[in-house]
Parts: C-alpha cells; sequence; structure tokens
C-alpha cells in the first residue's frame, strides 16, 4: 500500500527594486524610524514600480521557485495564486502567470484569503494533489498592497509592501513504513462577523472603485494571537505532533509584536521563529512564502526538519499546516 503525500520541491521570492525606508516615510506622513521599529519592528519595505503588475512579481518568485525544484512550466500542471491585489477584477491573476510562463496546460485560479491566502492556497493544492487532480502545482503569494494604500494614513501606510513568494509542490507515493514526508496536516478558520476590524473601503459591487485600507490596529492586535496559536495546536493534534517537535515556526510577517506574542504563548523559543519582517514589512499573501524562501537560502530550515507555516489576515481568516521538510 502507498499514500500520496505533497512535498515542496523549491522556493523562490521576489521583492521589487524600490525600497521605501521608514526615514523617506517619515518624510511624507507624521511618523518616525524610532516609532515603526518601536511598534512593529519594520525598518523598510519594497514598492513595485510603475507598469509593475502583481502578476509579473508572481512569475519573478515562480521562476526562482522552478530552478530551485528543478522543473520548467512544462512540467506545472496546476497554478495557485494568493492575491487580493490582482491585475485585474477579472481573469485571474494565475491565468496571466500562465501566460506569461508560456503555458497552455493545466489550471490556473486565483484564491482571495488576506493574508492567510498562501496558507489557503498550500491546503488546496495539497487537496488537488492527493485527489489526483494534479501532479505538480506552483503555489504562489503575490501582493502589490502599496496600491491599497492612504499615504497619509500613518496607522496603515507604515505597516505594508509589495513582494511574491512561490513553491513548487509535488505529489509522491510513500509506500508503508517510509518516513513521512511534506504536508503531514492542515487546518484553515475564517469569522466573517470580523470583516470590519480589517478591510478595504471599494470593490466592484460596492463604490466600483479600489478603496483603501483600513484597520482598527488594536483590535487586529486583541485576535491575533490567539487565533494564531489556537490552529496551530489544531493542526499538531491532527498530526500528532506537539509543539516541542518544530525545528521552525514560519508565521505570517505582519508585526513583530504579533509574532513576537504568537512565539511566547506557543513556548517556542526565539531561534526556532523565523523573522522576517524588519526587510518588507507586510506584504499579505506573500509573506509566508518570502520568509520561507529566506530561511531556505540562508540553509536555516533543511531536509528532514518539521516546520509549521502559520497566517492569519482579513475577513477574519487563519490557517497553519504542517511540513516535513
Amino acid at each position: 500500500m502507498t499514500r500520496t503525500r505533497t512535498i515542496i520541491r523549491g522556493v523562490g521570492g521576489y521583492l521589487p527594486e524600490k525600497v521605501l525606508t521608514n526615514a523617506e516615510l517619515a518624510t511624507m506622513v507624521e511618523t518616525s524610524d524610532e516609532w515603526i521599529q518601536q511598534r512593529v519592528g519594520i525598518k523598510k519595505r519594497h514598492i513595485a514600480a510603475d507598469g509593475q503588475f502583481t502578476s509579473d512579481l508572481a512569475v519573478e518568485a515562480a521562476r526562482k521557485a522552478m530552478t530551485a525544484a528543478g522543473v520548467g512550466p512544462d512540467d506545472i500542471d496546476l497554478i495557485v495564486v494568493a492575491t487580493t491585489t490582482p491585475d485585474y477584477t477579472f481573469p485571474a491573476a494565475a491565468t496571466l502567470v500562465q501566460m506569461k510562463l508560456g503555458m497552455h496546460h493545466g489550471m490556473a485560479f486565483d484564491i482571495q484569503a488576506v493574508c492567510s491566502g498562501f496558507v489557503y492556497a498550500l491546503v488546496t493544492a495539497d487537496s488537488y494533489i492527493k485527489n489526483g487532480l494534479a501532479k505538480r502545482a506552483l503555489v504562489i503569494g503575490a501582493e502589490t498592497f502599496s496600491r491599497l494604500l492612504d499615504w497619509t494614513d500613518r496607522t496603515t501606510c507604515v505597516l505594508f509592501g509589495d513582494g511574491a513568494g512561490a513553491i513548487v509542490v509535488e505529489g509522491v507515493e510513500l509506500a508503508d513504513g517510509e518516513d513521512e514526508r511534506g504536508v503531514l496536516a492542515s487546518a484553515l478558520r475564517s469569522d466573517g462577523h470580523h470583516w470590519d476590524k480589517l478591510y478595504v473601503d471599494g470593490g466592484p459591487s460596492t463604490t466600483g472603485t479600489t478603496g483603501h485600507v483600513h484597520m482598527q490596529g488594536p483590535e487586529v492586535f486583541r485576535h491575533a494571537v490567539g487565533k494564531i496559536t489556537d490552529v496551530v495546536y489544531s493542526t499538531l493534534e491532527k498530526s500528532g505532533y506537539t509543539v516541542d517537535d518544530l525545528d521552525w515556526f514560519v508565521p505570517h510577517q505582519a508585526n513583530r509584536r504579533i509574532i513576537e506574542g504568537a512565539g511566547n504563548k506557543l513556548g517556542l523559543p526565539p531561534e526556532k521563529v523565523v523573522m522576517t519582517v524588519a526587510d518588507h514589512a507586510n506584504t499579505s499573501a506573500a509573506s509566508v512564502p518570502l520568509a520561507l524562501s529566506t530561511a531556505v537560502a540562508d540553509g536555516r530550515i533543511k531536509q528532514g526538519d518539521l516546520v509549521m507555516l502559520e497566517a492569519m489576515g482579513g475577513g477574519f481568516t487563519w490557517g497553519a499546516s504542517l511540513i516535513r521538510w
């Protein structure tokens, strides 16, 4: 007997060339480098260039992930892009990625779960693979979040940036007795009653405009740590592992205080927590794969490691996935 498991073959990340530092931001809105770093732990963020779209960022990250995996577009039969900032209302950004990669085969679609989008996309690809609907997938988180920001609102504009991260996942058959690999367990949650705590005041069906981000910061923080730890424990319970078994915790890079709060509540030592928010701010659906690509590239995450991914975003949505690397 065999069992299908979804393993990660390669990881890639991409950040636009333009960097906006806290000092530069302080010339645009009433804030300071010291205030931003103390409150959220962010030093800088990357901003997409004029004419550079979410699908462009996604393609750059996808190419790096495919290179790391040793595969090309012909080897991919599913593309799932997690994004809140697609190029167009439709078609899906994933179909534009498919086009820009020169693909005429397979299937491609977007997932919208805001900052939780990448975890949702990974769980979706895992389900497609385990049900025989796909063999090898590109799972991408990509955002041009700067285009949703009101640059006069210091409560939101200091928090976000643009970027993309991608992984190549593949279904493999493991024989009885063979060590577990790949996605071991996942949990997804949402509660729309909290929609107005973090939202964009626009859309095709309401205003016909894009709108800007609005956030009740203290309320988001109050819910975040509890919901993050709840979904992590739920995922661990499904897998039979405990927090002590984890080698790495790769959370959504929203802000340093939330990450540290979740790590402390879980009882994780700081050295097991991957934190990259200082270098790219909150990139929404791109933040988890960007953190993942950093930790893989610098050698922290190695084959055999037990890695917990986690994210929470507007909606509220939240989720976690446990992976044996």
